[in-house]
């Protein structure tokens, strides 16, 4: 597939890489040209997918993640680092669902599908984020985000995640 947007000196942190929608991300991502690291927490499917962007040329690390953990998000975000350089593009693509009826979901379901979907993200694009403003600080830059600047108030990162999760 001809790609006409180079990324090759660009690095891509995929989470939720382990299948779907993260999977597609991953190989596309490769294909023009991005050093991807696969983040999941199912090891063994991000193995699989290594395996078939390696085999087309390009390297595709994997690191272990559980987005519902702030201590797995820090240590895969600075693995990813480790292994591939500077984050510069984050797929936040972690999630989860249910096959339950909206009557039938519990309080551990829902707090589980929460802390998973919304709560997860929020925290790994911090923790990217603050790794990227202090890239940007250090060059001198002020970062833009989708939604708000480097000028934004402070708290309008966590409203917009408040806002966005009661969105329906």
């Amino acid at each position: 597939m001809a790609h006409s947007l180079d990324l090759s000196r660009r690095m891509a942190l995929i989470t939720g890489a382990s299948g779907g929608l993260g999977e597609q991300f991953a190989k596309t991502l490769a294909e023009a040209g991005a050093a991807v690291v696969l983040a999941s927490r199912r090891t063994d499917r991000l193995m699989v997918l290594r395996a078939r962007i390696e085999a087309e040329g390009s390297d595709a690390p994997a690191v272990a993640l559980d987005v519902t953990d702030t201590t797995s998000i820090k240590a895969a975000v600075a693995h990813a680092e480790t292994e591939a350089g500077a984050i510069d593009i984050l797929i936040n693509n972690a999630g989860v669902s249910t096959t339950q009826r909206l009557q039938d979901v519990t309080e551990d379901g829902y707090d589980f599908i929460f802390n998973t979907n919304t709560k997860g993200a929020f925290f790994v694009a911090q923790e990217v984020a603050k790794r990227m403003i202090a890239r940007a600080e250090a060059w001198h830059r002020a970062p833009m985000w989708a939604g708000a600047s480097s000028t934004s108030p402070r708290w309008l990162g966590s409203r917009c995640c408040r806002r966005s999760a009661c969105t329906a």
